[in-house]
Order: C-alpha cells, then sequence, then structure tokens
C-alpha cells in the first residue's frame, strides 16, 4: 500500500467498506425523504393592504344556445354563421357579435348582426342590440371584432330589381358603443361596387 504524500487526501484510497458506507448512506437519506414530504404549495394573493387587488376572474362570452334573435325564419331554423368576442363597452365583460340567417336551401339570405350579453349571474344570454337587420337585405363578410369595434364588410342591392343572388352594392361598416347606443360609422378604405 502507498503512502499518501499530502496527508490531507489519504482518503481517496477507496476500499469495498467505502463503497459499502455510502450506498448505506444514500439508501437512508433516500427512505427518509419519503417519509417527509413538503406541504401543499399555497400562493398568496395580494391584498387591498398591499395597494394592490387581485383581478377578476374572466368571465365567459356568451354563448348563441338558447338565444332568441329577432329573424322571422318561418319552417326553417336559424343559422349562426359567424360571431366573435370582446369587451365592447369596457365593462370587464365580453359580449359576443354573430351573424345569423335563415337556413334556406335556396338563394341567399340576408344576414343580421346581433349583439349578445350575459349579465353575471343570468341564467341565459340575450340581444342587446341589432347592427344590421335582415329586412334591410344585406349578406355580410369580412366579419370582425377588434379592440371595442365591430366591422365588416356589407352587400347589398341599389334597388328591389337586382335578382337577390347578385348584390350591387358593396360598404363597409364599423360600429362602436358610445355608452348608450352602437354607432355605425364608415371605414376610411370602404367602397362601393
Amino acid at each position: 500500500m502507498q503512502q499518501s504524500v499530502v496527508p490531507e487526501l489519504a482518503h481517496t484510497d477507496t476500499r469495498p467498506m467505502h463503497w459499502l458506507a455510502t450506498a448505506a448512506a444514500v439508501a437512508g437519506v433516500v427512505a427518509l425523504s419519503s417519509l417527509f414530504q413538503p406541504g401543499s404549495a399555497k400562493a398568496a394573493q395580494p391584498t387591498a393592504a398591499t395597494g394592490t387587488k387581485p383581478a377578476p376572474a374572466a368571465a365567459a362570452p356568451p354563448s348563441t344556445t338558447g338565444v332568441d334573435f329577432p329573424l322571422d325564419c318561418g319552417p326553417v331554423k336559424e343559422l349562426v354563421v359567424k360571431k366573435a368576442t370582446g369587451d365592447l363597452d369596457g365593462d370587464g365583460r365580453p359580449e359576443t357579435v354573430v351573424v345569423v340567417h335563415c337556413d334556406s336551401a335556396m338563394g341567399t339570405p340576408p344576414d343580421g348582426v346581433y349583439v349578445l350579453t350575459q349579465a353575471a349571474g343570468a341564467t341565459s344570454p340575450r340581444v342587446v342590440a341589432t347592427l344590421v337587420d335582415p329586412k334591410d337585405r344585406y349578406t355580410v363578410t369580412d366579419f370582425a371584432v377588434a379592440g371595442k369595434a365591430v366591422t365588416a364588410t356589407l352587400l347589398g342591392y341599389s334597388s328591389d330589381n337586382v335578382p337577390s343572388c347578385c348584390p350591387d352594392l358593396k360598404s363597409g361598416a364599423k360600429w362602436q358603443w358610445n355608452g348608450h347606443a352602437f354607432v355605425r360609422s364608415t371605414p376610411a378604405a370602404a367602397h362601393g361596387v
């Protein structure tokens, strides 16, 4: 056996007994760690005492299920063809804006555009505004909710003599809530056909 020149490094000569002691120590640590588990982590919510308020839970946007749209479809059903959501009035609760028409087998039925809201605690959503009335005979394309505005391209007719298949007018529309009603404007880039 060779003697270490530096006495501090004398322990570097390993023997089977060292490996057995190390293995026993590791096994003991693993066994004890299974007995002592940390408790559940609990995040502390900021309180008014710290100067911040917890953020309110995000409300789900209103669903279209069970909504009675102001649309007379006779024997055919109503069909929601487009929808988008956003907080249009700034109250922290999202609204759903939908494009709806009658599910007709022929032709191009006119669209209606409706704003839905659902009050906290209410069991179902309701229509609070009609942006496009189907009686005006518009077909809605390029529909979106961005920020607090609803935008769409409206295809329409210059007279009752124009066939329903072939709208001859095209205009852009934008609606924004002014605190009392949705106000319609024409975006700067809107063009007619």
